[in-house]
């Protein structure tokens, strides 16, 4: 498709923020239909009882893969550009960012996305630790806190060992990625007929999964065609959280892009999907102790997901969908750090989360 005709109307900046706010509305009104959580995912695998979650994140995770992998093929996504590739990366940062992100996921129940989505339903348990976590997210990109990530960040990077294209490094060809992105979507599949999933709730896991390559396509073709330099880049949330937190305590020079557009587009679409489903509903925090719990994993996801390069979608999903080699090293830390944290919580009878019942707004 050709972006000509738009971009001979609009602006170029403002014509990234506008496909950054669609592609934001397409994910977030799928991903609250859906209920969409990394989380509630991980804990169901992790004590063998998969459930609502697991086939969620399944489709939406495959449906990302197999999509982004057949753009690649017919050219139409430049995944070499995209930063996960085009540049050096961290692989300290990656695994420990990734630990850091899955412990503060269970504690704050719900990644980084999650809480956007949740926060724009009435939830402030949500909305206020999205807000810590967007402001350590700040802090250790250009803050207080980048002089301690960019020295875990250093201690080990993909130059060592000579790049961080997976299928590179493993000689996959297109075919194989295809077949093992096909492999995950069946599985899905398989889970959501157990569970007795509504026809409804996976093709909205799938849409929220294709909100992915749609963001790759969109930022591919505005690099292609645009005057200006544009980024090559999916769905991301620790980066963008930063940014828009920013543009609104003081903005900086260059207002619009992709970014700027996608953090309140996520909001607008849950908000609407909500209203339009009557599921709208103000929620607040139970005590001081699950204040400080909730609070506590905003803010190792905030420091995780930055030192990591994304978050649960960014590097979980994004970055696997291009098999960047540490975003599957940060899904990875992603995944044993939730069950971990969920078993040594449940062990020190601290808090175990809750599966029953999560598929409204969690307490």
């Amino acid at each position: 498709m050709d972006l000509t005709y738009l971009l001979d109307r609009i602006p170029e900046a403002w014509l990234l923020a506008l496909g950054g706010l669609i592609v934001g509305v397409a994910f977030g009104a799928f991903a609250q239909q859906s209920r969409f959580c990394l989380r509630a995912a991980a804990l169901e695998f992790s004590r063998g009882r998969p459930s609502d979650r697991l086939p969620v994140w399944l489709l939406a995770f495959s449906s990302a893969l197999i999509a982004t992998q057949v753009l690649m093929h017919f050219g139409e996504v430049q995944a070499s550009e995209a930063r996960q590739l085009a540049s050096p990366q961290s692989l300290s940062g990656a695994l420990l960012g990734g630990l850091m992100f899955g412990t503060g996921m269970v504690l704050a129940r719900g990644c980084a996305s999650r809480l956007l989505v949740l926060s724009a339903t009435g939830n402030l348990r949500a909305l206020l630790s999205g807000l810590v976590f967007a402001v350590v997210a700040q802090a250790s990109l250009r803050g207080i806190l980048k002089p301690v990530r960019e020295w875990f960040a250093g201690l080990w990077t993909t130059v060592d060992i000579g790049g961080n294209d997976l299928t590179a490094q493993l000689g996959l060809t297109q075919g194989v990625t295809l077949a093992f992105a096909f492999l995950w979507f069946f599985a899905g599949l398989v889970f959501a007929w157990k569970a007795r999933k509504s026809a409804w709730q996976l093709v909205a896991a799938c849409g929220a999964g294709l909100a992915i390559p749609l963001a790759w396509w969109f930022t591919s073709t505005m690099a292609r065609q645009a005057f200006d330099p544009v980024q090559v880049e999916g769905v991301t949330f620790t980066g963008p959280s930063a940014d828009t937190l920013m543009l609104v305590l003081s903005p900086p020079g260059n207002l619009l892009d992709f970014d700027i557009g996608l953090v309140p587009g996520v909001f607008l679409g849950s908000f609407l999907a909500a209203f339009l489903t009557r599921e709208l509903a103000l929620q607040g925090f139970e005590g001081g102790k699950s204040m400080a719990r909730y609070l506590t994993g905003a803010t190792l996801m905030g420091f995780g997901g930055m030192l990591a390069g994304g978050c649960a979608v960014g590097a979980g999903i994004t970055g696997a969908s291009i098999f960047a080699l540490t975003a599957w090293i940060t899904l990875s830390g992603i995944w044993l750090s939730a069950a971990v944290t969920d078993r040594l919580m449940e062990g020190q009878g601290i808090f175990r989360p809750r599966l029953a019942g999560e598929i409204g707004n969690p307490n």
